[in-house]
Order: C-alpha cells, then sequence, then structure tokens
C-alpha cells in the first residue's frame, strides 16, 4: 500500500511518500510545498496544484494527514485549516480516502511518546524508513504521519491508533 502523509501548513505543507509492503517501511519520496505572498486564495491554490502533481506523480492508494489542533491564536488556527482543507481537496479529486490523526497519536505511532519534540521525530523517521540524512521538520512530520497510518493499518496498533472519525451529537463527541 503507497500512503501519502501530508503535514498541512499555509507557508509550507510537508509530505511524504511511503509503501507500506509486508510490515515494512519503505521510504519513497518527500518534500514540501512552499506558498509565497500573502494573498490567502494563492497560497491555496500552490498546496493544491502542489499536492495534486505528487498525487499525480506518486500514486498513493490512501492519505493521512494531520488534524489541527487550537491554539492560542484562534486566526492562525483557522487559517492552518483551510490549508488542511486545501490539501484535503487534492486528494478528494482523485478520489483518495483520507484518514486523519492528531499529532499526539502521530508522536506515539512513531516516537513511543505523544509529548515527543520535533527532533525525536525526525532521528525517529530516519531510522524507521533508514534514511541517510535528517529530512526536513516538515516533510519529517509528513512522513511520520503515513507512518502512523501504515501502523494504524496492523493489528497491533489498530486499537489505540484509529483514525479519527468522530462525530458530534447534541454538542459532544461520541
Amino acid at each position: 500500500m503507497r500512503i501519502l502523509g501530508i503535514d498541512p501548513g499555509l507557508r509550507i505543507t510537508g509530505f511524504g511518500v511511503i509503501d507500506h509492503v509486508d510490515r515494512r517501511l519503505v521510504y519513497i519520496s518527500s518534500g514540501c510545498v512552499t506558498t509565497t505572498g500573502t494573498a490567502l486564495p494563492q497560497r491555496l491554490k500552490v498546496i493544491l496544484d502542489g499536492l495534486d502533481e505528487i498525487i499525480r506523480e506518486q500514486s498513493p492508494e490512501q492519505v493521512a494527514i494531520e488534524q489541527v489542533f487550537v491554539n492560542i491564536n484562534p486566526q492562525s488556527t483557522l487559517l492552518l485549516g483551510q490549508a488542511r482543507g486545501a490539501a484535503i481537496c487534492a486528494a478528494v479529486q482523485h478520489e483518495l480516502s483520507v484518514a486523519e490523526y492528531t499529532a499526539l497519536q502521530i508522536k506515539q505511532a512513531v516516537v513511543g511518546n505523544g509529548h515527543a519534540h520535533k527532533e525525536q521525530v525526525q532521528e525517529m523517521v530516519m531510522r524507521l524508513l533508514e534514511l541517510t540524512g535528517r529530512p526536513r521538520p516538515d516533510a519529517a512530520d509528513a512522513l511520520a504521519c503515513a507512518i502512523c497510518h501504515a501502523h494504524s493499518s496492523t493489528s497491533r496498533f489498530s486499537d489505540s491508533l484509529t483514525p479519527q472519525t468522530s462525530r458530534l451529537r447534541r454538542g459532544r463527541r461520541s
């Protein structure tokens, strides 16, 4: 199974492509879609077009994306959510399923500690994928998201790392 992991960002959107074959993880590609300028619609178009091109070139079967966390600045959260929406649209245009994971789930799957630092994630991504160099932080986060998805599809991780599919019922998550 080929998995595209996405770490959404308005300025830098990381991507990572891995193959999950017989419980082995194989590195295929990674990098970043970088936007410039200040106009939000143009930035979203760059993200959409960039990921569309990656999907066409790499032919993933599934997509995993990091969920947006709510931070101190609600405006930043809203903008990040729009970048995430552009990334999801790129996948959906190609009729790919999209699994969503929290940063805590991703770090738990890759490092074994949901509160790991970025450097720890980078180091474990290097080890798990047998890379010769450390990927950029955004690409490493995207690869970690893909690894998390690969692990969630195996029985030993499936209970604790199922993708977020909760629904709102009367204002509460179910």
